[in-house]
């Protein structure tokens, strides 16, 4: 089948954000007083928006993070990206072969606009994306594992869920695709393939994606 469209997340599967914020994320809530590892980090909060993070720690501890609990988080990440982030090896190849085959493609993620920028620029993502092509859970309300996101992403392009194909490397994303009704291609280089039920295809090389998009 050929898609009309290829949404991709963006932590993990375009750029290699994921072990950078889990690990700050941990930090930070341990530092609140929200004793968290790294491990308990990914399983909890990978794939999720800012919203997420704070309705679980409210309803574990009942107690509210800090009102700018966001704002200081994106700073420390933010730093940590200038310092650390890279594209997901093989990313770029796989833009290309989009292009050439004029298949459209978007990237619809958890994270804000600002975030989803800040990677952008600097891991040179940034020339495949204009302002068209991004979507936040910051556009919805909502985020994964809700579906709003991917279907707000389907109709500013125009084109049909069941037309579009996902690429996730989250339980919640693989959920959210699933709910609104788009196929799924699951990406395990650090995600078990066991968390990532309901994915059609799964691989853990970018360099196979492009075969199986095609």
């Amino acid at each position: 089948m050929r898609y009309d469209l290829v949404i991709f997340d963006n932590d993990g599967v375009l750029v290699d954000s994921e072990p950078i914020s889990n690990r700050l994320l941990a930090a930070y809530l341990t530092e609140l007083g929200h004793p968290t590892t790294y491990e308990d980090s990914i399983r909890d909060y990978m794939g999720s928006a800012m919203h997420r993070i704070h309705d679980l720690v409210q309803e574990r501890t009942g107690q509210r993070l800090p009102a700018d609990f966001d704002d200081s988080f994106h700073r420390r990440v933010f730093a940590a990206f200038e310092r650390e982030l890279e594209p997901v090896p093989g990313v770029f190849g796989v833009f290309e072969k989009l292009a050439a085959d004029g298949v459209p493609y978007c990237v619809a993620s958890s994270g804000s606009h600002e975030r989803i920028r800040v990677g952008h620029r600097k891991t040179g993502l940034d020339r495949w994306f204009d302002d068209a092509r991004i979507f936040s859970a910051q556009d919805v309300g909502r985020g994964k594992p809700a579906p709003d996101l991917f279907l707000y992403a389907a109709e500013r392009m125009g084109v049909e869920p069941a037309r579009c194909v996902v690429v996730e490397d989250s339980p919640l994303g693989v959920r959210a695709a699933v709910a609104a009704g788009m196929n799924v291609v699951g990406f395990t280089a650090m995600t078990p393939a066991d968390n990532l039920v309901g994915s059609g295809e799964l691989f853990d090389d970018m360099a196979e994606l492009a075969d199986l998009l095609r």
